[in-house]
Formats: structure tokens, sequence, C-alpha cells
């Protein structure tokens, strides 16, 4: 019988979920996703206090307007995530702490809701 290992995992501030899934987006959120250990390290958000982990899902259930991409505990959906509109989430929202609200396509339980139970997906 094999034991199971607890996996670890380092502390963050915030997770982005970026959906990659081919129904909305040809391959551009994954592109996305490929570039943001490079944006975050540019940014500080790869280590200390603001950390953000990043992760992919195949389908947010909501296929229009992508790529689509998550930021939570903030409960944050946003569309149209083009390379340009990246760079404003990680400066605005994750380093400055503003959503960037004309790009905002849902808001779910989050920080600033009455429930803190958020998730992407």
């Amino acid at each position: 019988m094999n034991e199971v290992t607890k996996p670890k995992m380092m502390d963050y501030r915030r997770h982005m979920i970026v959906c990659v899934g081919p129904r909305c987006t040809d391959g551009g959120g994954q592109a996305l996703y490929d570039t943001l250990g490079e944006k975050f390290k540019a940014a500080g958000l790869n280590k200390g206090d603001l950390r953000v982990k990043r992760s992919r899902a195949t389908c947010f259930g909501t296929c229009k307007g992508g790529p689509l991409l998550c930021i939570q505990p903030d409960g944050v959906w946003y569309y149209n995530v083009t390379t340009e509109n990246l760079d404003r989430i990680i400066e605005q929202h994750l380093v400055g702490g503003e959503p960037v609200e004309e790009l905002i396509y849902h808001r779910g339980p989050g920080l600033g809701s009455p429930s803190n139970a958020a998730s992407c997906g």
C-alpha cells in the first residue's frame, strides 16, 4: 500500500485562474498563461506579500468574449483579456488593488461580498 504525501504550497495573496479551453480562445488563453511567469516576476508578484498563484482551467462555462480569467479571493472575472488588458489587470488589480472595472463581466463572492466562499469555474 502506497502512502500519500500531503502536498505543500507557498503562501500567496491572490490566485489567477486562466481559461485555456479551445471553445472561446483559439489558444489565446494558453498563450496568455505562458507569459505570466515573466510578467509576475517583472511586477514583483512572484514572491513575498504580493505573490500571485496562477493556474489553468479548461472551461469556465462562459464561452464568450475570451480569453477569460478569474482573480480570487476577490471574485472578479475578466473578459477580453488581450496582452494589453492583461498588463492593465496585473498593474492595476494585482499590484494596485483596484479591479479594472470596464473588463469585468462577473463578480462572484469574494472579499467584498457577503460570503467568502469564492470559486472560479
